[in-house]
Formats: C-alpha cells, structure tokens, sequence
C-alpha cells in the first residue's frame, strides 16, 4: 500500500465516521424534541406551533431536513440559534477561545507531568522511581474529572484562597480546569514515553552512545528522546481532540463560557442547530487530529511508505 492510498482510505474514513455522527445526533433531536415548540414557547397555541412547523420545514422528511442543514453548513451557515436568536457561527466564535486556551493549556500540563515521570522511570526501571510513576498514572486514570475538579476548588479556591473558583477572564482562572484536563491523559503519555524509551535503550546505536560517553539524561535527551518522541507526537494529537471536544465537564464545574458549556446549554434549551454545529464541530477535531496521527505512524511505518 502506498502513502497516497494509505491517505485517501483513512480520509474517505474519517469522513464517513463524522457524517454518520452528525446524522445520528440529527436523528435523535429530531424523534426527542419539537423544535417548533421550542420556537414558539411551552404555551404557545397549537395553531402557532403548525405554522412554525411549516414555516421553518420541520414537516419535511428527516433526510430532506438533514440535507438541507448539511448544505447550508457547506456553504458556511450554520443556521439561527434558536434559544439566543444569533447565527451559530458567531455564537461559536465568541465561545471557541476559552476551550482553545483551556485544550492547549490542559496539553502543557499533561507534556509537563507525564514526559519527566515517563523519562525517570525508563532511568531506573523496577525502581522505587518507576513504581511511584506507575502509580501516578494508574491515580490519574481512576480520578474522575468532576471530582478532581471539586477536589481542587475546595483545596485550593475555598481552604485556601489561591486561584479563583469559575469564570475564564484571566491566566489564574485557567490553572485549575487545566490541571483536571491535563491530568486525565497523564496516564496514556507516561506509560507511551517510558515503554518508548525502554525499547529505544536496548538498541545499537545506544551502546555505542554510552561508548563515547554518553549516560544519564544527556543520553536520554542527545539520543533516545529523539526516536522514542515521534510516537508520542502522535497520541498528543488525539489527546488534544480529546481536549478540544471533550472539556464539557470540566468547563461546567468551573462555569467557564467555552463551547463545551455552550453545548450543555444548548441541550437543555433544545437548540438544536447549535447542537448539532457543536458536534458536527467536535467530531471533525477530533476525526481531524486523529488522521493526523494515523498519517505520522504511517509515515513512521515503512512498509507504507515504501510500499
């Protein structure tokens, strides 16, 4: 198989893997709700809401319904919010920033904690070292994000007063949700570096580094990190679709205005055009992301690239 093969499959996948989640949840708003009651009020007479109904198309057939919104969104509109009566878009523009900054920071966070617990213990396998990275991975994996958020604001928002409880106008107000989100993926990165690095240890041309001379973290920066980096590189990018698309919890607990806070708010109202562009959204970054590092270990494969 060669890499533009390989390309074209895993795009033509990714693709059909979000235009079957973006039909689905179409689906499910459209047997679970009434949206022309959601437009018209909880006691708006019938009359009203069947000539809403008509009016915006929801007598249609779903399939006509769903393609009608699909093209729209091809051409860029992204429909009317139906609970705050603006385009989608623009909603989604004013609410993007803070889960970008809160997905980038939480990354940082998980780089900062899980590539020095996995590099030490690759140091010193089987050691009281090793051990305790384990361990911190196998906590971070069994933490709920929602406890660990509320574990956090008692201690260091209540008992002690250091960073703010909610709200996103400041770097202090990201420091809390970023260590809840960045924690979660710990665990994955930690035991990657270290498994990494232990199997890049074992090969030739890291007994003749330590011939010349090299040991320590000298040896495991100038020479192993190197090879052993480029898988990693690849799961960082689907923790950051994880991230992008996955901050809904950690964003109500801290009641900061991102757009995972903006899809909880949507659902409760029934908005459904700014639902389904959120996961529509959601999808593609995270189907995105994960392309992106499906093409790295394909080009890292060179059964593929040199097929």
């Amino acid at each position: 198989m060669t890499m533009l093969n390989y390309v074209m499959r895993r795009a033509l996948l990714a693709l059909l893997v979000a235009l079957t989640v973006s039909f689905g949840t179409f689906a499910l708003f459209y047997f679970a709700t009434d949206p022309a009651q959601t437009i018209a009020g909880e006691d708006a007479p019938q009359e009203m809401v069947e000539a809403i109904r008509v009016q915006y198309g929801f007598d249609r057939p779903i399939t006509v319904q769903y393609l009608d919104w699909l093209g729209g969104v091809l051409q860029g509109d992204f429909g009317q919010s139906y609970f705050w009566k603006q385009p989608v878009v623009e909603l989604i523009r004013e609410h993007a920033k803070v889960t970008l900054l809160l997905a980038f920071s939480a990354l940082a966070v998980t780089i900062l904690i899980a590539l020095p617990l996995g590099i030490s213990a690759a140091l010193r396998p089987n050691s009281w070292v090793d051990r305790f990275a384990l361990s911190t991975a196998v906590s971070a994996q069994a933490i709920p994000n929602f406890w660990l958020g509320l574990m956090l604001i008692i201690l260091f928002a209540v008992t002690f007063p250091i960073f703010p409880v909610s709200g996103d106008s400041s770097w202090r107000h990201y420091v809390l949700p970023a260590l809840v989100l960045g924690a979660s993926s710990v665990p994955a990165v930690m035991r990657l570096t270290r498994t990494g690095l232990l199997d890049v240890m074992g090969s030739d041309y890291i007994r003749t580094a330590r011939a010349k001379g090299f040991t320590g973290y000298r040896l495991i920066v100038r020479q192993a990190l190197r090879n052993a980096l480029l898988p990693i590189v690849s799961v960082l990018a689907v923790q950051l679709g994880n991230k992008l698309g996955g901050s809904i919890v950690t964003e109500s607990v801290f009641s900061m205005n991102g757009l995972g806070r903006l899809a909880v708010e949507s659902i409760f109202n029934s908005d459904i055009p700014t639902v389904q562009s959120l996961i529509l959204l959601f999808v593609l970054t995270f189907v995105l992301l994960t392309l992106a590092a499906d093409l790295i270990n394909a080009w890292l494969d060179p059964r593929i690239r040199m097929g």
